[in-house]
């Protein structure tokens, strides 16, 4: 959980990057990867918009969530705890999905394409079985039913009714589901671009993806630890909170264009 700014920009600019980052959790890429997958066969037009779709439906319940706060924080303080607790339960689940796709990347045969691995993901894997667009954004709202993203919805809903109310704290979760959108609809075209190419440069493509979600993964939750025990670590953080946003996405960013390249990139014809 980020320290949130009260200057209604950096706020509003941190929370959409909350957003982007919060769409590249490896749970939404293992939803999106089951969903894309399945429709790249049944319809493949719809697949390249299963990222988009998930991400609405997920973004509809973070809205909700912060309608819901904007409207009762006048009559409602935040526990000190849960700031502590969801600290812990996010630094919980990236070391266990960074060690997981870790493995994932280690562990795949090298003649088969990388599957992202998730916790969430596999208890609904079977809702990722569908072909109908309404049931493709109702898997991503049953995604937002955690205590990472309501907490995290409660935080930033709960600042913005400080700045200017309620209507306030639905923009931020506009905000935060429209970076959330882009990232996911992004990953959900990436993987439909995979499987058209589902040949050597798709499968180092998508290891390069695997790589960079494990080791920002672990690297997030060592850094977030780091913070809660070392002052000088916490005091340059301090006032960093969009570049170090930015720096997140801008790898997963990088990882993405790479994998794009070496998956659309035609091969070299062997010499005779």
């Amino acid at each position: 959980m980020e320290t949130l700014p009260h200057d209604w920009l950096a706020l509003a600019a941190l929370v959409f990057f909350l957003g982007m980052r919060h769409g590249l959790d490896p749970d939404h890429l293992v939803a999106i990867d089951g969903l894309t997958r399945f429709n790249s066969q049944a319809d493949r037009r719809l697949a390249r918009w299963c990222g988009a779709l998930f991400s609405l439906g997920h973004g509809a319940v973070v809205i909700a969530v912060a309608l819901a706060v904007g409207v009762a924080a006048g009559r409602w303080i935040v526990p000190a705890w849960l700031d502590d607790v969801g600290t812990w339960i996010s630094v919980g689940f990236l070391v266990a999905l960074g060690l997981l796709n870790l493995h994932a990347v280690l562990g795949t045969p090298p003649d088969r394409i990388v599957r992202p691995v998730g916790v969430r993901g596999r208890l609904f894997e079977r809702l990722t079985r569908t072909s109908r667009p309404g049931a493709i954004a109702l898997v991503g709202a049953l995604f937002a039913l955690s205590f990472d993203t309501l907490s995290q919805a409660a935080l930033f809903a709960v600042t913005a009714r400080q700045i200017g109310g309620w209507a306030h704290s639905v923009a931020l979760g506009l905000l935060f589901m429209f970076g959330m959108t882009l990232a996911d609809g992004a990953n959900g075209l990436w993987i439909a671009s995979l499987l058209r190419s589902a040949d050597d440069r798709a499968r180092v493509a998508s290891r390069v993806l695997g790589l960079a979600v494990a080791g920002l993964s672990l690297g997030v939750a060592a850094f977030v630890v780091a913070g809660r025990y070392s002052v000088p670590v916490a005091a340059w953080a301090s006032g960093r909170e969009l570049a170090l946003g930015a720096g997140v996405i801008g790898v997963v960013a990088a990882a993405f264009i790479l994998g794009l390249t070496l998956a659309r990139r035609p091969a070299v014809a062997p010499r005779t």
